[in-house]
């Protein structure tokens, strides 16, 4: 696992830090993957990365009742990345059809994001305008929900439900 994804050189990164809690990281993969989509915007590369880099002592500051969750690299790529396959929209979602229109491209834009390993291991669930999600078992799947969240409300628009 250590040697999966390559970069080398990285001198350019944001730790995503915060205090610790139940929640912390599904907010840095919330919001980490805003700044990822920004700087692809900006025309940077990024990578998440969760074990295979060298911890620097002196590179960040975690504060008392602190935790650093993961890292995003940052700078040129020698690509654009590739993609990766996506299972079926059917795999990830718990509610019976039909869905709405919203509801069937915010999954849609869910299965695009990035998540540990390319696993996918997140379930959503349709009630009435209220849908939810479920990070599946596995290491980084709660910072993967957030990551894939943000990518819901991208494809399904912030206005059409509500976070049950």
């Amino acid at each position: 696992m250590a040697h999966y994804g390559k970069f080398s050189g990285v001198t350019n990164y944001i730790a995503m830090i915060g205090k610790k809690g139940p929640t912390l990281e599904e907010t840095c993969g919330y919001y980490g993957e805003r700044l990822v989509l920004k700087a692809q915007q900006l025309g940077l590369n990024t990578c998440w990365v969760a074990m295979t880099y060298s911890k620097i002592k002196s590179a960040f500051f975690i504060g008392q009742g602190e935790k650093l969750c993961i890292v995003i690299a940052l700078g040129f790529g020698e690509t654009q990345g590739l993609p990766h396959k996506s299972k079926p929209a059917r795999e990830v979602i718990k509610s019976e059809a039909p869905f709405p229109d919203w509801f069937t491209s915010g999954v849609e834009a869910a299965l695009l994001a990035p998540t540990a390993m390319n696993q996918q291991k997140f379930t959503f669930s349709l009630d009435g305008n209220k849908v939810s999600a479920k990070a599946g078992a596995g290491f980084y799947s709660k910072i993967d929900l957030g990551i894939v969240k943000y990518h819901f409300e991208m494809g399904a628009g912030k206005d059409s439900f509500q976070w049950a």
